[in-house]
């Protein structure tokens, strides 16, 4: 059975957008969290601007970085969310929202070689340091849970972590501002 050309060209727009948005989903959350107070509705906004995404997706032009995009459907997403909770209307009103948006457009060059250089300083730790700073970070494991696999106590876990952000922080601020990174 032949695919629809129709389809395919679908198939390829969706994973061109998995592939975007993917690379800017922590960006977006980063962004969304300093909007709004509580990390659970940062993540619903940023599953509902992924869907906004999505349907505006053939808008979009490549020749344009996309994280920007993303967080101004971010920043709408975000404003909704504080529309419909009057307690942080005051927010919008006082024009906050706006600053962080423009403060944030401001300092994304320089957040973007930050995230290179980590990105680089990562792939330099030991692999049982990177899976840690991965379970704890990306995949949100609680300390607990990251200190049975890792067969050590609750506290010597809190301490590596605490050891390898040091060493994370240090290697950034080493690292070349053009993207390197060293050890």
């Amino acid at each position: 059975m032949d695919a629809h050309p129709r389809d395919d060209g679908r198939a390829a727009a969706q994973q061109r957008f998995l592939s975007l948005f993917l690379r800017s989903e922590r960006e977006v959350f980063r962004y969304v969290a300093a909007l709004v107070p509580n990390v659970a509705d940062a993540e619903d906004i940023v599953q509902q601007t992924a869907l906004s995404l999505w349907e505006k997706f053939d808008d979009y032009d490549p020749a344009l970085p996309f994280t920007p995009w993303a967080c101004r459907f971010a920043l709408n997403k975000a404003r909704q969310w504080i529309d419909r909770r009057h307690r942080w209307k005051a927010l919008l009103d006082a024009g906050l929202a706006e600053e962080l948006a423009l403060r944030h457009e401001q300092l994304q060059p320089e957040l973007e070689a930050r995230f290179r250089r980590l990105e680089g300083c990562l792939a330099r730790l030991p692999d049982d340091q990177r899976a840690l700073v991965e379970g704890y970070y990306y995949r949100r494991e609680e300390i607990p849970r990251l200190a049975e696999q890792s067969g050590r106590s609750v506290t010597a876990t809190y301490k590596s972590l605490q050891r390898i952000r040091h060493a994370l922080q240090e290697c950034i601020e080493r690292a070349p501002s053009t993207g390197g990174a060293s050890a």
